[in-house]
């Protein structure tokens, strides 16, 4: 008999402090999480069982709206929030093209993070609301 894995939660953000401090609070508050320092990382990893994505927009090499389209295009409906420090209509209006279900400015609160969380097993049955912001 095999134990079922639990769903993880991706965490990508190439400041290694914010996804350890992201991926303590996380775990000690009982979710199981997965970190990336880069786009790059996440679309080389196994993806099959993410809860969700909390994505850092600028990074090097590929931003946070590039890693969300290529996801996108390879056929992922995995919910993703998108982190930004300078929240703009533009950035706003690509994350809901992408299909990006909320954008919120860095660092989010506690409680935003977990409303996008809570706000995941809506999206696992069918009552996704994408383009939230």
């Amino acid at each position: 008999m095999t134990a079922i894995e639990p769903r993880r939660i991706a965490i990508v953000d190439d400041d290694r402090a914010v996804r350890d401090s992201m991926q303590f609070w996380l775990e000690i508050i009982g979710h199981s999480v997965e970190t990336f320092a880069s786009g790059a990382e996440v679309l080389k990893a196994d993806n099959q069982n993410l809860a969700c994505l909390i994505l850092d927009h600028h990074m090097p090499e590929m931003a946070g709206l590039e890693l969300a389209e290529r996801l996108r295009a390879g056929g992922s409906g995995v919910p993703i929030l998108l982190m930004t420090g300078s929240i703009s209509p533009s950035i706003v209006a690509r994350a809901a093209e992408i299909g990006i279900n909320r954008v919120l400015e860095k660092p989010p609160t506690e409680e935003d993070l977990l409303d996008f969380i809570d706000g995941t097993r809506r999206w696992e049955n069918g009552c996704n609301t994408t383009g939230r912001v």
